[in-house]
């Protein structure tokens, strides 16, 4: 079976649904690796402006699966902490490549999202959750630590340290309202209406040019890690340049004074 889908259900959006419904989506080398693929598919084309990100039946992604993940593909170490450290980079390599896409990334959870899912949920750009949704840094849970999956930096930076290190260790779960709350989720919505949430919100996006969005993922992420206020308005500066002189900021411009929406190249 497929763990890792890929369809388009409206112009414009990739959706990614994790497809282990019987294991609420737990992660299997075999899906992580499908997952890798499927992200440098949707990378390398202009067709899709926006992922959203999703799991199949009741569950966003349940973590790893604890009892058959596999091994890491490409590896042929033999001691038990190299295979380890292997499917430990295969896993969090996730979030970079997340990240690296042009596209944001909507993660629409429909349900549990633990441990690496939780993580998946941390390193996507906008995230929108259904009531059922229940969320956990669950690795501090079976006796490891719930720094996983790059939660230990994203978590923070997302929702205040204070309220980060609290959840990272106690492990405890949390609901939708909660996590609309404490700012982990855009909004909590009925779970009848999650997915057409996450598309009206990719249709506001789509209406800015590809390349004005792809330069504000890099911006907004970068900033993150950028020391000071000068590197980051250094970096916005040349960013600003690289935009005004593209093809879909003249068409822009032009759509504007025509009085009509801007038709942006595929």
């Amino acid at each position: 079976m497929t763990e890792v889908l890929l369809s388009s259900p409206r112009e414009g959006v990739a959706q990614i649904t994790l497809n282990r419904p019987s294991k609420l989506n737990a992660m299997t080398s075999e899906m992580v690796e499908q997952l890798h693929e499927t992200l440098g598919l949707v990378s390398r084309s202009r067709e899709y402006r926006v992922v959203v990100l999703t799991g199949a039946g009741r569950g966003f992604c349940a973590g790893l699966d604890l009892g058959g993940y596999g091994t890491a593909p490409g590896y042929e170490w033999n001691g038990a902490v190299e295979k380890g450290l292997a499917i430990q980079k295969h896993i969090a390599s996730l979030i970079p490549r997340m990240r690296s896409l042009p596209q944001p990334i909507i993660a629409a959870v429909n349900g549990p999202a633990s441990g690496g899912g939780f993580a998946l949920v941390l390193g996507s750009d906008i995230r929108l959750c259904a009531a059922s949704a229940r969320f956990n840094a669950a690795f501090i849970r079976i006796g490891l630590s719930a720094c996983d999956i790059g939660t230990s930096w994203l978590l923070p930076r997302l929702i205040g340290a204070a309220r980060a290190q609290e959840i990272m260790l106690t492990g405890r779960i949390f609901d939708a309202t909660e996590a609309a709350r404490i700012g982990l989720v855009l909004d909590a919505v009925p779970d009848d209406v999650l997915l057409d949430a996450a598309y009206t919100k990719a249709e506001e996006i789509m209406l800015n040019t590809p390349l004005g969005v792809a330069l504000t993922k890099e911006g907004m992420w970068s900033a993150l890690e950028i020391p000071g206020l000068q590197a980051a308005i250094d970096m916005e500066n040349r960013q600003q340049i690289m935009a005004s002189f593209s093809d879909d900021a003249r068409e822009t411009r032009i759509a504007k004074s025509e009085g009509r929406p801007p038709k942006y190249r595929a």
